[in-house]
């Protein structure tokens, strides 16, 4: 059941990713077709609208890789001096503490998405309706904390720390 769950969350964060990329492909199209507009007098109308709006899908759809290969920031001050159990276990800690931040993040975007469907808040030049990107962040920041969630049960069932392994790979 957990091999058919992790399948199921790396197809998920792979498909984030691939938003992610195509994000970042969109803005820098942006951003190049904004350049050469301006050296012609013309920059690209809403152009900014749709930088903040692509950062958005950006971050997010990188989120789920980014946690699931390891790349977030870690302070290791203290860990050479904690025994091996207590860094599995505040790895594991850490990764269900992630989980729900990243849920909370959803819920709390989704309710703010209801508000701004509700009163029709668009973004400033493009008039582009906000509550498709808050949507598409939910659903982003759930793929991340589905991840987060089996990466925990992962050490919690390997009964190694994820620090350990890294260093043995290094």
């Amino acid at each position: 059941m957990l091999g058919y769950l992790r399948k199921i969350a790396d197809g998920l964060i792979g498909l984030s990713a691939f938003v992610g990329t195509l994000g970042l492909v969109f803005v820098v199209l942006v951003v190049l077709v904004d350049v050469i507009g301006r050296s012609f007098g013309t920059p690209l109308n809403g152009g900014q609208d749709f930088t903040q709006m692509g950062m958005v899908i950006i971050v997010f759809g990188g989120m789920a890789l980014c946690d699931k290969l390891g790349g977030h920031v870690s302070v290791d001050i203290f860990e050479r001096s904690f025994p091996d159990w207590l860094n599995h276990l505040m790895d594991i800690l850490a990764a269900l503490l992630g989980a729900v931040i990243f849920v909370g993040i959803a819920y709390t975007v989704y309710d703010s998405s209801k508000l701004s469907q509700m009163l029709n808040l668009t973004t400033n030049i493009v008039n582009l309706p906000k509550w498709y990107f808050q949507w598409a962040l939910s659903v982003l920041a759930l793929i991340t904390a589905l991840g987060m969630v089996l990466r925990g049960i992962d050490l919690t069932l390997s009964g190694s720390s994820a620090r350990a392994a890294k260093e043995i790979r290094e």
